[in-house]
C-alpha cells in the first residue's frame, strides 16, 4: 500500500506534460520510485534538448484534483491498486492513473466490448442493442466509448446488467452532450472510466488511447459497422495486438457502414451473427491467457551512462513518423536493444521520439 505523498508523487509523475505511459513506467523502474523519479526531472530537463521543461504540477494541483474528483463522486485509482481494471493492468503498459465513477468491481467481470459507426443503420442499431441485452443477461460487463450510434445502442441495452463507458475527456465532461441522460445512468449503476485529468475537455489526439482502454478492458471486441476508415477499425487493430479477440458484424457490400467490418472479416476477424455466436466465441477463450504478446521492452542498463550525442543522433535518424519496433529501431542505429532503449527515453523527454505501447516508437512532431 502506499502512502498518501507517494500516491501523489505517482499521480503527478503520470500528469507531467511530456511523460506518457511507456516513459513513466521508464521512468518508475530507472529511479525506483515516482518520488525519485520526481527529483531526478530538473537534472533529466536540464540536458534535454525541449523548449519546454519537464515540470510536474504542484502536489496542491493534484490534492485539488483528487478533491473535487471525491466531491463529484469519482476517485482516482493508481496501476497499482485493487480496484485497478485487471484486464487493462495486463497491458504493457496499462494507464498509470485511472479516475473511476461508479461500479468498479462491473470490471472484474467478464467483459466484452461492442463498438460502431456513429451514423449507424436502424439494422446496426438492432443489432448491437440485441446483442448487449443478450451478452449482459449471460453474465457479462459491455464495454463501450459512450458515442452516438453503435455505442450508445449497446450501453443502453445493457445498463441493468452491467456497462462501463470509457471517456476521452475527463470524467465531468458529459460527450457528446446529447447522452448526457445515458452518462448519468451509467454512473448510477455502471462505471465510467476516464484517463484524462479531472476538468479536462477531449481533442482528438485523445480518442485514440480511449480505444485503446476500451479493447484492453473487454475479453474481446465485437465491431457492428465501421466505414473503411474508422475510430472502430482502430480499435480493432489495438484490439488484435493486444491478444484480445476481434470479432465483426457482416453487412451489405452496398453500404459503406459496413465497409470497415466486411474488410475486418477478409483480414481474419471472427464472424458473428448475434449473442449466440459471440457467447460460443468467448467460451473457448482461457481467460487467463487473454493478454498481449509481451513486447520486447523497454529495458536498459542503469549503469551504462548517459547516451553519448553521436548515440542520440543515429537513433533519431532511425526514427520515422510511424512507429516501429525497438528491435527494428536498434538494428538501424547499429545499438544494443537496451542501449537504444535508453536513447528512446532521452529522446522523449527531449520532445524528440515518442515511445509507445507495444515495444514501437516513432518520431515526434
Amino acid at each position: 500500500m502506499m502512502s498518501d505523498g507517494e500516491r501523489l508523487d505517482w499521480i503527478r509523475l503520470a500528469r507531467t506534460h511530456g511523460i506518457g505511459p511507456v516513459s513513466f513506467f521508464q521512468l518508475i523502474r530507472r529511479f525506483g520510485s515516482a518520488s525519485a523519479a520526481l527529483d531526478a526531472l530538473p537534472e533529466l530537463s536540464a540536458r534535454s534538448r525541449r523548449t519546454r521543461a519537464l515540470e510536474p504540477p504542484d502536489r496542491d494541483l493534484v490534492e485539488q484534483e483528487l478533491g473535487a474528483a471525491s466531491r463529484y463522486g469519482a476517485r482516482l485509482v493508481l496501476s497499482s491498486e485493487p480496484d485497478y481494471p485487471p484486464l487493462l493492468n495486463d497491458l504493457e503498459p496499462p494507464p498509470p492513473v485511472l479516475t473511476l465513477l461508479g461500479q468498479a468491481n462491473l470490471a472484474s467481470r467478464p467483459t466484452v466490448a461492442i463498438v460502431g459507426a456513429r451514423n449507424a443503420s436502424a439494422a446496426g442499431r438492432k443489432i448491437a442493442r440485441d446483442m448487449a441485452a443478450e451478452l449482459g443477461r449471460n453474465g457479462f460487463t459491455t464495454v463501450s466509448g459512450l458515442a452516438l450510434g453503435i455505442d450508445g445502442e449497446a450501453h443502453a441495452a445493457s445498463i441493468e446488467t452491467g456497462t462501463i463507458a470509457v471517456l476521452g475527456g475527463a470524467i465531468d465532461h458529459v460527450y457528446p452532450p446529447q447522452h448526457k441522460r445515458l452518462y448519468a445512468e451509467i454512473a448510477a449503476s455502471g462505471l465510467i472510466v476516464s484517463e484524462s485529468p479531472f476538468g479536462y475537455r477531449a481533442k482528438a489526439q485523445d480518442f485514440p488511447r480511449r480505444n485503446r482502454i476500451i479493447t484492453g478492458m473487454s475479453l474481446g471486441v465485437v465491431v457492428v459497422e465501421a466505414a473503411e476508415r474508422s475510430g472502430s477499425l482502430i480499435s480493432a487493430r489495438v484490439a488484435g495486438e493486444q491478444g484480445r479477440e476481434v470479432m465483426a458484424v457482416p453487412g451489405s457490400p452496398l453500404d459503406a457502414r459496413a465497409a470497415g467490418t466486411n474488410s475486418l472479416l477478409h483480414q481474419g476477424a471472427t464472424l458473428v451473427r448475434h449473442a449466440d455466436d459471440v457467447l460460443d466465441i468467448l467460451a473457448t477463450l482461457d481467460r487467463r491467457q487473454v493478454c498481449a504478446p509481451p513486447p520486447r521492452p523497454f529495458e536498459f542498463d542503469p549503469d551504462a551512462g548517459e547516451p553519448s550525442d553521436s548515440e542520440l543522433q543515429r537513433v533519431l535518424e532511425a526514427l520515422s513518423p510511424h512507429p516501429m519496433p525497438i528491435d527494428e529501431i536498434a538494428r538501424a542505429s547499429s545499438l544494443p536493444a537496451s542501449r537504444c532503449a535508453a536513447v528512446l527515453l532521452e529522446l522523449e523527454l527531449s520532445g524528440e521520439a515518442q515511445t509507445l505501447p507495444g515495444g514501437l516508437a516513432a518520431r515526434a512532431f
